[in-house]
């Protein structure tokens, strides 16, 4: 059974509150993924510490009901152009 869009941007806001999430389904399938997430959190943490506070923000639904996440994690600093506010 596959994800919503809405449903993943529900779940990381719910987990990372100031989270600026935008979601798009690569496929059209509701399977496979893009989503870039910034926080503030993210400072002062690796990339593979992020990428872990989003999949934990997923509880368990990668691999499973989200077939794929081509995940990108950045700072309001560090945020590509597009995605700033």
């Amino acid at each position: 059974m596959a994800m919503e869009a809405g449903d993943i941007e529900r779940m990381i806001r719910e987990s990372i509150p100031d989270a600026k999430v935008v979601i798009e389904d690569l496929r059209g399938d509701g399977d496979h993924y893009a989503a870039l997430v910034i926080s503030e959190v993210f400072k002062g943490k690796s990339r593979v510490q992020q990428h872990q506070m989003v999949y934990a923000a997923l509880q368990g639904r990668m691999g499973g009901q989200l077939h794929a996440l081509a995940l990108q994690t950045a700072t309001p600093e560090t945020a590509p152009d597009y995605a700033r506010d």
